[in-house]
């Protein structure tokens, strides 16, 4: 049991990190709270499901254009219904949530309320310290970790990066240097987007697709980026983990725990918060973001 719970947490944590990371970066740079950012994870799951079910693409074109066009959707909506009001934090929580509606009722008319499912990309099941485990999952963490990986690099090692850590730390200064905010904050929301979508073309196989897919998730991303540390990467990551092992507890030792398992990351988050205001990884003072 202590191997079961401790393998499917790290397998949910793989993908709320994948997902928190996505929602932190935009955050940390263009200081936007996206509440859109799990709408356009399921928007890749079904796109993923056009091409490679009904349409029989070969599965390595299928996730390019899934995520190709995801990604486009994200920056697309950004510049035209945000990017004009993102100073204005509350405009830009009600337009985004209302966007992330806008998409739901979308795919319910395209698609129908009915359950749909993607086949896995391997199929088959691997043991890992005595647990048999989906190949699907295991594709996913070995994923969700280059992404990571990648991602970390990108922001240390590159200009862009650099640009984008700046730019989260101060816009002004940002300015005065020559760096385009408006540029930078597009590239951090493309950047965010398109891990969204590898969350999304990667857990498409493994769970139902249905419009409402995308309320679950953001709850607990909501909860992890707060428990982490909203704006910090590394808080995300860990917060991320965190949550996975917490949720697989529940759902694998109390009864009924799949129905309470939102509750119980929220429960969470509340108890660091009025502990830790900032979360485990977060920072006091806006310049130290990222």
């Amino acid at each position: 049991m202590f191997q079961q719970i401790l393998v499917n947490g790290v397998i949910l944590g793989a993908l709320y990190s994948i997902l928190a990371l996505g929602f932190s970066l935009i955050y940390g740079s263009a200081r936007i709270i996206n509440l859109m950012h799990t709408a356009l994870f399921m928007v890749a799951a079904y796109l993923l499901l056009t091409f490679f079910t009904v349409m029989q693409v070969h599965i390595l074109i299928s996730i390019i254009l899934s995520i190709g066009i995801t990604v486009a959707i994200g920056v697309v909506l950004y510049k035209v219904f945000v990017e004009r009001i993102r100073e204005h934090e509350n405009a830009v929580f009600l337009i985004t949530i209302a966007l992330a509606l806008v998409i739901q009722q979308v795919i319910l008319l395209l698609y129908g309320s009915l359950f749909k499912g993607v086949d896995a990309f391997i199929p088959g099941f691997t043991e890992i310290f005595g647990v048999r485990v989906a190949n699907q999952n295991l594709i996913m963490l070995c994923a969700v970790l280059v992404c990571i990986v990648i991602t970390i690099f990108f922001l240390y090692q590159t200009k862009a990066g650099l640009a984008l850590r700046v730019t989260a730390q101060d816009r002004e200064v940002s300015n005065l240097i020559g760096i385009n905010v408006n540029n930078t904050c597009t590239l951090a929301v493309a950047v965010g987007v398109f891990l969204a979508a590898i969350a999304g073309v990667m857990v498409a196989p493994m769970q139902i697709l249905e419009p409402r897919m995308w309320n679950p998730p953001l709850t607990i991303v909501l909860a992890v980026v707060i428990l982490g540390g909203i704006g910090s990467i590394k808080g995300s990551i860990i917060g991320a983990l965190i949550m996975g092992i917490v949720e697989s507890v529940v759902v694998n030792l109390l009864p009924m725990g799949s129905f309470v398992k939102g509750a119980i990351a929220l429960a969470v988050m509340v108890i660091v918060l009025l502990i830790r205001p900032e979360g485990l990884f977060g920072v006091a003072f806006e310049e130290e973001r990222l």
